[in-house]
């Protein structure tokens, strides 16, 4: 009947990295299925895109992991409590227990009263309910799981496998799903090469522009661009570290060209700047849409537009 002598170190170590675990996961989960949510059903009031595949790839890797630990947690738990069914009544455990409980029903609570007020506000939308949705059904599942936990019998049962299968095969299946919703590891790579050569392709045609400002004159060749007091260096291909082609088509009027790995439409353009991206990165605007492979982009100065030194001070010599 001694507490201490069933409960040992270890036990408190476990029931904690378990709780842990547990709350990683959960908080990972709803993060994941909100931003696959807001990916389909964007609301342009929001300025969310770029964060999106962020919040998708870390909530992604903490399920993977967490997920995991916290089953093989259980299973050490369960496997003890079989063999000394005392540590059922262990305090801590009672306590971890009871506390997420509570946790779950406030959840459950105040995702409620959000729901009814949003909905006597005439603000209910589908991207909203979905969310709402979410919240409510794994702040029930999980409501449900521990209150399960709490009243059964200490037999043996088949059901804690059935549970986990059950949970990695929806977290695998929400994992997988993000590769179609905002694409594998790999497109993704693919995809920020491709908006830093966008990048490196606007610096250089801003410098461009700048040094036919101070010269009336484009620059014969990248190089020339080069400016040690600026601190501008001439960028290069971040895949391939191989330069860019700069070619003068006439006095006003130079192309930029460079490879890509993705392609970028008016469309994909229309999106982001719905959502704000533009705001932040002009760069990623129509101008620069482009299909893979060696694309070149076409640019004429317009001297009523960018004035130069030697319109402001015809005394200056060029």
């Amino acid at each position: 009947m001694d507490q201490p002598t069933k409960n040992t170190p270890k036990d408190a170590f476990l029931h904690l990295f378990n709780i842990f675990t547990f709350y990683l996961s959960v908080v990972a989960f709803i993060t994941l299925l909100i931003q696959y949510v807001n990916k389909l059903f964007p609301d342009p009031l929001n300025y969310y895109f770029d964060g999106i595949t962020n919040s998708v790839t870390w909530s992604s890797s903490v399920l993977l992991i967490a997920v995991p630990a916290f089953i093989i947690t259980t299973w050490l738990l369960e496997k003890d409590i079989r063999l000394v069914p005392e540590k059922k009544d262990f305090r801590l455990r009672k306590w971890l227990l009871y506390f997420t409980l509570f946790l779950a029903a406030v959840t459950i609570i105040i995702d409620l009263m959000t729901f009814v007020y949003n909905f006597l506000q005439g603000e209910l939308t589908i991207r909203f309910f979905l969310k709402v949705l979410v919240v409510l059904l794994v702040a029930g599942a999980v409501f449900a799981y521990y209150m399960w936990d709490l009243k059964k019998i200490n037999e043996k049962t088949n059901m804690l496998k059935i549970l986990a299968t059950i949970l990695s095969v929806v977290v695998l299946g929400s994992v997988i799903a993000g590769f179609f919703i905002v694409g594998s590891p790999q497109e993704q790579r693919r995809q920020k090469f491709d908006d830093t050569r966008i990048q490196n392709l606007a610096d250089i045609q801003g410098q461009i522009v700048n040094y036919w400002q101070q010269k009336n004159i484009l620059p014969e060749k990248l190089s020339l661009l080069q400016n040690d007091i600026t601190g501008f260096m001439i960028p290069a291909d971040p895949k391939t570290n191989e330069p860019y082609s700069y070619t003068i088509k006439s006095d006003l009027t130079f192309e930029l060209c460079a490879n890509f790995d993705t392609e970028f439409t008016s469309e994909d353009a229309i999106n982001k700047s719905k959502y704000g991206v533009i705001n932040s990165f002009p760069y990623l605007s129509q101008n620069w849409t482009h299909s893979t492979g060696k694309v070149c982009f076409e640019r004429t100065i317009d001297p009523q537009m960018f004035t130069t030194e030697a319109n402001l001070n015809p005394k200056v010599l060029r």
